[in-house]
């Protein structure tokens, strides 16, 4: 029986998109089991940043002089 060069591409099609799909299902199973194992491992964020403040809590005051200033700057560079 003689196999012709249509019947050679779909087995190499078939092969190869195979073996795509077997990689990327084995990958969404590892990263499955790896997102698993941290969420058991790693405290949640909410517990492990209880007391902490966010660096924008408050954020410090500009002086007028110095926003003045900046402004400037910006309306001196836009205007180039």
């Amino acid at each position: 029986m003689e196999v012709t060069l249509i019947s050679q591409g779909l087995d190499l099609m078939l092969f190869g998109m195979g073996t795509v799909f077997a990689f990327l299902t084995l990958l969404v199973g590892v990263t499955h089991l790896m997102s698993m194992a941290v969420k058991k491992i790693a405290p949640e964020e909410s517990e492990a940043l209880a007391g902490a403040q966010p660096h924008n809590a408050a954020p410090s005051a500009v002086k007028p002089n110095i926003k003045k200033v900046i402004q400037a700057a910006i309306d001196q560079h836009r205007t180039r």
